[in-house]
């Protein structure tokens, strides 16, 4: 990997290229699984391990997938991962797997993950292709999350609802008192859509005020001459 490529991947996937925030993409389990926090994060790392190893494997099989039928081939192997870990969502988080319900089959058909395998695992190799499934996946997370958290604070004053799904004996966090009677709008999907427009809206205020500081930044004094000054040459004396 080349020097500085690492940094490239991650920046695109964690900010410049945020499947939620700039690519809108994957709208059907931003909107409908992000009633809470957990819910959120469990799903976007469901979907990490489904793209980080599709992008390594069909990296390493692009050259003999014909071009003709990638599509269908691409669809068959991120189908097979996923089924991989619905069954171990099932097996191992049996009451979280419920409520998650159909959503984590659907991440065959999740535009985030074709998208990524089709512009950039089946065009570079391997490693760099399972590092962009990560932190696209990333990206994804950390949306998701802030997104999931505002929504369940919103609507019932809690965070981390239905924790004990995950870690059994943990309990949600009580923020605002026991009779906050609730904002129904946040725990509906057009709350959902208000709040990602408000977080689109401050991503690109964020950006818009450092492309601003970079350009009232004053310009970078140019590079000092390696020649010095020549000191003035002694007297000769007289001749003799």
């Amino acid at each position: 990997m080349k020097q500085g490529e690492f940094g490239q991947i991650a920046g695109n996937g964690i900010w410049k290229q945020n499947t939620s925030l700039v690519q809108i993409l994957g709208l059907c389990p931003l909107l409908a699984v992000t009633t809470n926090l957990v819910n959120g994060v469990m799903l976007s790392l469901a979907t990490i391990l489904v793209m980080a190893i599709s992008g390594g494997v069909i990296a390493s099989l692009r050259n003999f997938i014909p071009h003709e039928i990638r599509i269908p081939v691409f669809i068959l192997i991120v189908a097979a991962l996923v089924t991989i870990v619905d069954l171990l969502f099932n097996a191992n988080l049996h009451e979280l797997y419920l409520v998650l319900g159909i959503f984590i089959p659907l991440i065959v058909t999740n535009c985030i993950v074709l998208a990524r395998v089709e512009a950039f695992a089946a065009k570079n190799p391997p490693l760099q292709s399972a590092l962009d499934g990560v932190f696209m996946g990333v990206g994804m997370l950390w949306t998701l999350a802030l997104l999931g958290g505002l929504r369940e604070f919103i609507a019932g004053g809690t965070l981390f609802s239905g924790i004990d799904m995950v870690i059994p004996g943990l309990e949600a966090l009580q923020l605002l008192p026991a009779d906050y009677p609730g904002f129904l709008l946040a725990a509906l999907p057009p709350g959902a859509f208000i709040l990602l427009g408000c977080l689109i809206a401050w991503k690109n205020w964020v950006e818009a005020r450092a492309a601003e500081r970079r350009r009232q930044a004053p310009p970078a004094a140019p590079p000092l001459s390696g020649n010095t000054a020549a000191e003035p040459a002694a007297d000769a004396g007289p001749a003799a």
